[in-house]
């Protein structure tokens, strides 16, 4: 098959966006904590978080359209705070859930029956079965032009994560802790390392590491 820009443009809606979210690759597969105003505590499953720069610490993420009512966005953009909570393989199906449209006012970690769980720094709910809890605070929200997307940039403030996953070098190993990742739009997946390799040198060949 080969297609052209109007092939993409000509194909049935639903089938576009799960041929294009598809096209992309692998996405993590994270769980957005928030809360709002009234101190309600909100969660949305979210597969476009993505690394911006280790130091200052910080974290992207993009956001659908604000054209209609997004309750995590609203709430980072109201309250400054929210937390990232990476999905694992025991819990896949209630991370899935959080993605239906509940009423307002009702709580998806209680419809879904996951766990929220607030550490004593941070206004934002984490996802207590989560082994990777980030808490992040907002630093940017910018929309972008072309499609009315919005890219929110956080600064990570807090990390909660199991110390015995922490190689020597930092090196944090998500899939011991049972990380899951997204293709698509609805399709889970499980990891398996292929290897890890020495920081690549012209010249030399490269190696392995544990």
């Amino acid at each position: 098959m080969h297609l052209n820009a109007s092939d993409i443009s000509q194909m049935e809606q639903r089938y576009r966006a799960n041929f294009i979210n598809t096209l992309s690759g692998f996405k993590s597969a994270n769980l957005i904590g928030s809360v709002n105003l009234a101190g309600q505590p909100n969660l949305a499953i979210v597969s476009s978080v993505f690394h911006i720069g280790a130091h200052p610490p910080l974290i992207g993420m993009i956001m659908r359209p604000h054209t209609v009512p997004r309750d995590t966005l609203q709430n980072i953009k109201d309250t400054g705070v929210y937390t990232i909570n990476h999905v694992h393989t025991d819990f896949v199906k209630a991370a899935h859930h959080t993605s239906a449209r509940f009423p307002e006012g009702v709580s998806e970690f209680e419809e879904v029956g996951l766990t929220p769980w607030f550490s004593s720094t941070h206004k934002a709910p984490f996802v207590q079965e989560s082994r990777v809890k980030i808490a992040l605070e907002a630093q940017d929200i910018q929309v972008l032009a072309l499609n009315q997307t919005e890219l929110v940039i956080g600064q990570v403030v807090e990390v909660i994560v199991d110390e015995a996953s922490i190689k020597t070098d930092g090196y944090i190993d998500i899939e011991a802790l049972g990380s899951t990742t997204i293709s698509g739009l609805d399709s889970y997946h499980q990891t398996q390392r292929i290897d890890r390799y020495a920081y690549a040198k012209a010249g030399q060949p490269i190696e392995t590491i544990d």
